[in-house]
């Protein structure tokens, strides 16, 4: 762990915009900027709401945005913001379509091709339209960071894109926008709002400056994500979760998160289990994992989630899985449909992914990595 003389680099949308009606101020803003021709990428159920936004000018949709985006549904996005020559890009939806918004802002009309800039501060020169993110879910705290990630079909791995180009002009976060989330849907993307603030609490390059965005959001989460399960129109409730999720968010730049995503992600590229579904599974067996490393912050996080633990592994598992699992998350990987003759195939993808892998405060072996899909399935 890193202490509180490290040096640390914390990124926020330039213009952050929050609370119920919110999403409205967007078109006021572009209007003052004067931007007249915007591309709002999204999927098919929002981009039928896209009146909330207020836009005016030239507004052109592309609404075929998929859960997990790959390379394919990249290119497609390339090629609307092609056509649109907007000077504004809007992320309306969840994660997937973020994360695409921010690529398309920094790859239509560039000279660089997505591979080109996977990995860390590979994008050169200025982005050619401003970016606006505007969440749908409570979960990826994508509006706030500068990370966005797409799947190779034949890999099966995800490309992680990260510069600060693709840090939003604004983030508009309307927490009624979250207000028609199911609640087996609210329940997956809380959770993994929730994983970005712990597995950035316990990573080892864990930050007292970011520790307390970190901790305050699975609080949030502790608090607030039952109750939004219950009642969907619960305004204080949804709120709680959006800024849990934009905490989270705060929390992946100067972070990230550690081995509980590195093993969710293979359960998204082989088996498209949603990507708040996965975390969620894999949240208690991790943490658990985890918890002879990092202790003291373990016991803090079960706290945060309202369990008093006495520490040990399974004590800790017993309450991460019972908070999941009383939000009626499916917490087993065969009731996901996954193929028990596949976890192998899943331990080696998981295993590669250093970039996150390394972040873990207890090392985890491909063996580890087999044991906790086995104890899962």
């Amino acid at each position: 762990m890193v202490s509180l003389d490290s040096p640390v680099t914390v990124v926020r949308p330039h213009l952050i915009e929050f609370g119920v009606g919110a999403a409205g101020r967007l078109g006021a803003w572009a209007t003052s900027k004067g931007y007249s021709r915007t591309l709002v990428i999204s999927d098919a159920f929002n981009a039928a709401r896209i009146d909330v936004l207020r836009l005016d000018g030239e507004v052109s949709i592309f609404s075929d945005v998929t859960p997990e985006p790959d390379i394919a549904n990249l290119d497609k996005v390339l090629a609307a913001a092609e056509a649109a020559q907007a000077d504004l890009i809007v992320g309306f939806g969840g994660g997937s379509a973020m994360d695409l918004a921010k690529l398309a802002a920094v790859l239509a009309g560039s000279e660089q091709t997505l591979r080109e800039v996977v990995g860390p501060n590979k994008v050169q020169g200025s982005r050619k339209a401003a970016l606006a993110q505007v969440p749908t879910t409570s979960g990826t705290g994508s509006e706030a960071g500068i990370r966005a990630l797409v799947t190779d079909p034949e890999t099966k791995a995800k490309l992680a894109v990260e510069s600060l180009h693709m840090l939003a002009d604004i983030a508009v976060i309307d927490p009624s926008l979250t207000f028609s989330v199911p609640a087996r849907t609210t329940a997956a993307t809380g959770v993994d709002a929730m994983a970005h603030c712990v597995e950035a609490f316990t990573n080892r390059k864990a930050h007292p400056m970011i520790d307390m965005y970190a901790i305050e959001g699975t609080r949030l989460v502790g608090k607030y994500l039952p109750r939004a399960v219950r009642d969907g129109s619960d305004a204080e409730a949804r709120a709680g979760l959006s800024l849990a999720s934009l905490y989270g968010g705060f929390c992946l730049g100067p972070v990230n998160t550690a081995g509980g995503h590195a093993l969710a992600y293979p359960l998204g590229t082989r088996w498209h289990v949603a990507h708040g579904a996965a975390n969620a599974l894999i949240f208690p067996h991790v943490l658990a994992f985890n918890t002879p490393a990092v202790p003291e912050k373990t016991k803090a996080i079960t706290e945060a989630l309202g369990y008093d633990t006495s520490e040990t592994v399974k004590s800790v598992f017993d309450a991460a899985y019972a908070f999941c699992a009383e939000l009626g998350i499916e917490m087993t990987l065969s009731g996901l449909g996954v193929a028990k003759n596949d976890l192998d195939a899943m331990a080696d993808d998981a295993f590669a992914i250093r970039r996150l892998l390394d972040n873990n405060p207890r090392e985890l072996t491909r063996t580890d990595i087999r044991s906790i899909y086995e104890a899962a399935y």
